[in-house]
Parts: structure tokens; sequence; C-alpha cells
């Protein structure tokens, strides 16, 4: 794995008018940032900067001889702040609606500027990654060749907005909110169809019915892997995308 570095950004204040200092970390695959084409890769809700080699999240499409070529690209992916991948536990992450995902953004420009990267050839993202890209696009019009965005969207929706209203009550007030959060995330995340192509009402024994394992089981797998904390930062990020704010046009 590609060592984790670090930025210090002091006293960042944010669109709440909170201000903290922030430990940006971030890793770099393939070639130096003053070498090659730089590709910037923004990790959705539940990942992280980790994103080529043995256990990169998008190694199939992130490494030698794949479609973004280490042989010829420089990587770089940072961790949104709060996301634990980095084992940091501040106020930041106590105090997760102090931010939205403009401040996210803003985060990885000043980043993008401590390090001397003054254009990405692409930046890349799904998800809360993506619409992290559609918002450094807005605030940075110059700085991205190509935006790329995975199942994401410019702005938060009514129907995102309430389900991560939903998955924060879950989070602050059950027992095991972690786990109960990511199973109705899971239903978020397709259609009834696709549930009912996918599991078309079938059972395991004692009538548990195989819809109900899978939301178990993804449930369980989050638990053991990630932190509450995070949960809450990654789904207020999600809950406050919208390019269009604090625009006149």
């Amino acid at each position: 794995m590609e060592r984790l570095r670090y930025i210090n950004i002091p006293n960042y204040v944010t669109r709440t008018g909170k201000t903290m200092d922030v430990k940006l970390s971030y890793q770099i695959f393939g070639r130096s940032l003053d070498e090659a084409p730089v590709v910037l890769v923004n990790h959705a809700l539940t990942g992280n900067s980790d994103v080529s080699g043995e256990n990169g999240w998008w190694n199939r499409l992130i490494g030698e001889d794949q479609v973004i070529d280490t042989n010829y690209y420089s990587v770089l992916a940072f961790n949104i702040p709060g996301n634990g991948y980095d084992g940091t536990r501040d106020s930041l992450i106590e105090n997760y609606k102090d931010f939205r995902a403009k401040d996210i953004a803003e985060i990885f420009a000043i980043g993008l500027d401590i390090l001397q990267v003054k254009r990405l050839f692409a930046a890349i993202g799904g998800s809360v990654g993506g619409g992290l890209a559609w918002e450094l696009a807005v605030l940075r019009p110059d700085l991205i060749e190509h935006l790329i965005p995975v199942a994401a969207d410019w702005k938060s929706t009514d129907w995102i907005i309430a389900n991560c209203f939903i998955q924060d009550t879950i989070l602050n007030n059950s027992n095991q909110g972690l786990q109960t959060a990511r199973m109705h995330a899971m239903t978020l995340y397709r259609t009834p169809e696709s549930l009912t192509d996918k599991f078309k009402r079938t059972t395991k024994e004692q009538q548990l019915y195989n819809v109900e394992s899978w939301l178990d089981y993804h449930g369980n797998v989050l638990n053991d892997r990630f932190q509450l904390s995070a949960y809450k930062m990654m789904n207020q990020i999600l809950k406050t995308i919208d390019i269009t704010e604090g625009q006149k046009d």
C-alpha cells in the first residue's frame, strides 16, 4: 500500500462560520505529481484514499495497464476529513454538521494548491465522491480538463436529503446505529424492482428471507470495518451537495 501523507490546513473557516484546524491525508499512486498528468480520485461514502494496489477500492480500474494506467498517470486520492481512514479523532468529526460538501471540495482545492497541482487531467469520483468532483469543478472552473462523476448528481435531491435525515436519526439514536443505518442505505441504493429481480422472495432456513440475510451481511461487514463517527460525517457531506449554493447563477 502506498503510504499515507498529510497536509495541515490551519484556521479553516467552514461555510457555517466555524474555524478549525484540518488535517488532510492523501495517497499518490503511479508517477510523481510533477512529472505526469494528474488524475484526482474522490472516494465514495464508505471508501478511502487506498484506490489502487492489492486492496485498492478501484484496483480493476486504476493500476499498471488498467484504464487509469499508473505507468502513465499520477493518481492522487484525498481522504474526506473525518472518514476515519487515517485514524484521527478530533473536533472536526464531533462537529460534523458544521461541514458542507462545498467545504470538503475547498479543502481538496487548498490541498492541491499546497501540492502545487495547478491542473488536473481528470477528476473522477463515485457517489459522494462524484458530487465532490462537481463541487470542485465549480470552485475552480479552470482546474479540471475531464470531469467524470460516476453515479453522482450535482445536487442532493429531496429523496437523498430525506434518506440522509433518516440515516442521521438512526446513527444518533440506535444502539446499533452503524449496522442499522447501513441496512437502510442498501435499500436506498436499489429500486424495488431490482430487489425483486435479485431475491424473488426466496428464503433460507427458518424462513429467513434472502433479502433479510443480505441486509444483515452488509450491516455486519460495515460495522466491523467502519466508525460510527465517520458514517455521520460522510452522510452529512452526501446530504449537502449543491453546486448552486452561494452562486448567483
